[in-house]
């Protein structure tokens, strides 16, 4: 098989099974218990915070997990609206963000907030100058991705949290950065974010555990769900010990010849981009630079059957725009692309793994597509 769709799940190296097996194996007693076995997964947590927050250059103590990236978002944002409930009702975000970030603030518009969606330019950025010209006196909150999971595009978080401070906005920032952590500088401290959304699946650790960076500065925060208490009493609900002691893991890993991994990575997608374009009429997407997501389009060509065919011969891409009703997705739409170009976008993503035989396998399979296919009128 040739993976190539990294940017929505990552394959699990030995190394996390194995860690999240020993913990289930030896380690799975309830970290609430007071007796040692107990005691021992609690330690497990303890530790795994204290890896992924050593990465993200934060106190461990403001690192909360949760079950996934998304849950991490809808928790920031519906938290941060009602610590800001006596302030205003307005939202900033972009119209490029993940589904979790926008239903959650479609969601909001039901419940009278207003919405700002800002539109990228035709490259797929958001500046920080349309950021803080959106802002108002009644806004509460500011969220923007780090990277875009279909363009790459990284975004100008830490411009946008400077530029909130020096026009003296009370809005908090919150940050979905589950595309972005460990793949591009991700500062939440040092930058000034509020809240930073983070997820274990997108480097290599299992699916179901994600965290959220909440500032010092946010006290009497919102919890996300009552109960026991667990989590600092933000997140109640039995720690997920063997997801935690897997997400570290991989954390762990991803740090190790850290520069390395991000430039093989960056090699990887410049490979592929000068391969790809010598297929005639192939074009590259959006002016993403990220090293882990290069946007493509095979104009004609819809993704939709790329990608079945591809997967087909175990070439795994993903389409950049949604095969449902022939409708492109909000990103894809954004961009103001030709129609039949938004219809062959395709979305070619890459792991520290990643060999240029993946990319070779890629490159012959776009070829003969294109030759044995019949492309849209």
């Amino acid at each position: 098989m040739h993976y190539l769709d990294n940017a929505a799940t990552t394959p699990v190296p030995e190394e996390v099974i194995a860690a999240m097996a020993e913990t289930l194996r030896h380690h799975s007693g309830n970290p609430s218990s007071q007796y040692p076995y107990g005691q021992d997964g609690k330690a497990v947590a303890e530790k795994g915070r204290e890896t992924i927050a050593r990465a993200l250059g934060c106190p461990k103590e403001r690192l909360f997990f949760t079950s996934c990236g998304t849950e991490s978002d809808v928790w920031a944002i519906r938290s941060a609206v009602w610590h800001g409930r006596h302030k205003g009702k307005h939202i900033v975000t972009t119209a490029v963000e993940h589904s979790a970030v926008l239903e959650s603030c479609r969601w909001l518009e039901s419940e009278g907030y207003q919405v700002t969606y800002l539109k990228p330019d035709s490259t797929g950025m958001i500046s920080a100058r349309q950021v803080l010209d959106a802002v108002r006196a009644d806004t509460v909150l500011v969220s923007m991705m780090l990277v875009n999971n279909e363009t790459g595009c990284v975004f100008p978080v830490a411009e946008t949290a400077r530029l909130l401070r020096e026009a003296g906005s009370t809005a908090l920032l919150h940050c979905d950065a589950v595309q972005g952590f460990l793949k591009v500088p991700c500062d939440p401290v040092g930058w000034g974010v509020d809240l930073m959304s983070l997820s274990g699946h997108k480097l290599g650790g299992p699916k179901g555990i994600g965290a959220l960076y909440i500032s010092p500065d946010l006290r009497n925060f919102r919890p996300l769900l009552p109960g026991g208490g667990q989590e600092m009493g933000l997140r109640s609900g039995t720690e997920a010990t063997a997801q935690i002691a897997g997400f570290a893991k991989a954390v762990e890993l991803r740090m190790e010849n850290y520069d390395e991994k991000l430039r093989h990575m960056a090699d990887m997608k410049a490979l592929c981009r000068e391969k790809l374009l010598t297929i005639p009429g192939m074009v590259t997407v959006g002016g993403g630079t990220a090293p882990h997501i290069l946007a493509m389009s095979l104009p004609g060509y819809p993704s939709g059957n790329i990608v079945s065919d591809l997967g087909s011969q175990g070439i795994c891409i993903s389409a950049g725009s949604a095969c449902h009703k022939g409708k492109s997705s909000h990103v894809v739409s954004a961009l103001g692309l030709p129609k039949r170009t938004a219809a062959g976008v395709i979305r070619i993503s890459f792991a520290p793994e990643t060999s240029p035989e993946d990319i070779q396998a890629l490159y012959e399979a776009l070829r003969s597509h294109q030759a044995e296919r019949c492309g849209m009128l």
